[in-house]
C-alpha cells in the first residue's frame, strides 16, 4: 500500500488580475490534518482545488502520493437518484466491494436511502458528501467547509470521522470558517500569504 503524502511548494493563486496568495508551502504525512483559515474570498477553496489538481497554480508545485477525494460545495451525487443509489454509484467508481467490512462513520443516512438527493436538506447533503468520501478508500481527504449546515451533533460526528481517518494513517486538509477540533490539527492562515 502506498504511503500518502501531500506537499506544496511556493504556491501562488491568481483570480483574474488579483493574486490571492503566494509563497505558500506545506507538507503533510500520514495521520496529519491541516485547517485552512481566513476571510471569505481569500483563496481557501481555490487552494483546495489546486491541491486536488482541478485548478492550476499561478506558481509553485503540488505533489501527492496516494488517492485523493474531494468534497466541496458541488455535491457529487446525482440529484435525481435516491441517495442509496447515488452513493452506490460512487462505490462502483471507487471499486469498493458491496460487502466491504471496513468500519465507516455512521452519518445517519440509512433512513434517507430512498429519498432523491435533490430533496435532501443542506445538512443531509453535507453528511452524504462526507459518507461518500469516507467510503471512497482515499488516503487524502480535501474538505471544503465540511461542517457547514451541520448541527452540533453531526458536526461532532463529522469531526470524529475525520479524526478516525487521520488516526488510520490518512491525511485531511480542511478549509473551514468554523472551529475544527481534531487531535494534532495544524492551522494555516491564508492571510499570512497575501501579497
Amino acid at each position: 500500500m502506498q504511503v500518502p503524502r501531500l506537499a506544496a511548494t511556493d504556491l501562488a493563486c491568481r483570480r483574474g488580475d488579483r493574486i490571492l496568495f503566494r509563497g505558500l508551502s506545506l507538507v503533510l504525512a500520514p495521520g496529519e490534518a491541516l485547517q485552512l483559515v481566513g476571510a471569505n474570498g481569500i483563496g481557501k477553496s481555490s487552494l483546495i482545488r489546486i491541491l486536488a489538481g482541478l485548478l492550476p497554480p499561478f506558481a509553485g508545485l503540488v505533489e501527492s502520493e496516494g488517492t485523493l477525494a474531494l468534497a466541496d460545495e458541488r455535491l457529487a451525487l446525482d440529484g435525481h437518484l435516491p441517495l442509496g443509489q447515488a452513493l452506490a454509484f460512487w462505490r462502483r467508481v471507487d471499486r469498493i466491494a458491496p460487502d466491504a467490512t471496513a468500519p465507516l462513520p455512521d452519518f445517519g443516512l440509512a433512513d434517507l436511502a430512498d429519498v432523491p438527493v435533490r430533496y435532501l436538506s443542506t445538512g443531509q447533503r453535507k453528511r452524504a458528501a462526507l459518507a461518500r468520501i469516507a467510503a471512497s478508500g482515499a488516503a487524502i481527504w480535501l474538505l471544503d467547509e465540511p461542517l457547514n449546515g451541520l448541527d452540533s451533533h453531526w458536526s461532532g460526528v463529522a469531526q470524529a470521522g475525520i479524526a478516525a481517518h487521520c488516526a488510520g494513517g490518512g491525511i485531511a486538509v480542511i478549509a473551514s470558517h468554523q472551529p475544527v477540533d481534531l487531535p494534532h490539527l495544524a492551522r494555516t492562515a491564508l492571510a499570512d500569504y497575501v501579497p
